[in-house]
């Protein structure tokens, strides 16, 4: 699969999206990047071109050699994998802020696809191993947003060992709550951009089961879904307490 990764013609330093950059990049305070002083940015900014995704489309399909690195602008991802018999494995949900394609493998463990339209701003891994050598910040940065990871993959296996199924849909929905937090957005109010059939993929549940769980936690003035990708969260407390009664 061959990526259109953009740079703008006139000035091969500059992404190619009108008034982006790394320096005035509106997702900066949470992507790697924002381990770079804004004098250091324009070192990332010369190395980086975007790439635009709409619903559908796929990033990296799994198996694939790892070329670059990325980090979402804009719109949401998914990573799925398919298991020998056929059934497909969501892995995560990939949000602004996001980084993806930096690591020990040299081929992509997921297939990652766009779940709506997105922007991406991309590195090539030389270019990104050279940062890193002379920017150890940026080292430091990638390390500490591996380590999350991992913690966030062992929280997520303990759930999947020991929740219930409520208690594991008020746990997803607090953490995409605390993903619009880390945007500065409203999170007393979650937009799902993935599917109820995404969801019960990720959470290891049925469809099914997905839907009983969110008409208990509406039961339970737990949440209200005004429109059926978007949750208000009624009662975070009682929530919190569902989330963490494993």
């Amino acid at each position: 699969m061959s990526l259109r990764i953009q740079r703008n013609p006139t000035d091969p330093g500059q992404t190619s999206v009108e008034g982006h950059g790394c320096r005035v990049c509106l997702v900066r305070h949470l992507a790697v990047c924002t381990a770079l002083p804004p004098d250091q940015a324009k070192a990332l900014e010369d190395m980086t071109g975007d790439t635009h995704l709409r619903a559908g489309e796929l990033l990296a399909r799994e198996g694939e050699p790892r070329r670059y690195v990325f980090t979402v602008q804009h719109g949401a991802l998914r990573r799925t994998r398919t298991l020998a018999d056929g059934r497909r494995l969501v892995a995560g949900f990939l949000m602004p802020g996001d980084y993806i394609g930096f690591s020990g493998a040299s081929h992509y463990r997921h297939t990652i696809e766009a779940i709506t339209d997105a922007s991406l701003c991309a590195v090539s891994q030389p270019a990104m191993r050279q940062l890193c050598q002379t920017y150890p910040g940026l080292e430091h940065e990638l390390m500490e947003r591996a380590c999350i990871e991992l913690d966030a993959t062992r929280d997520k296996l303990m759930a999947l060992a020991r929740m219930t199924p409520p208690e594991r849909l008020a746990g997803f929905l607090l953490d995409m709550a605390a993903r619009r937090t880390r945007q500065g957005l409203d999170d007393a109010v979650v937009e799902l951009p993935m599917t109820r059939t995404d969801i019960a993929d990720y959470l290891g549940l049925t469809i099914e089961t997905v839907s009983r769980c969110f008409t208990r936690l509406r039961t339970d003035a737990l949440i209200a879904t005004p429109e059926p990708r978007t949750v208000r969260l009624l009662d975070r407390d009682r929530l919190e307490a569902l989330a963490t009664a494993a």
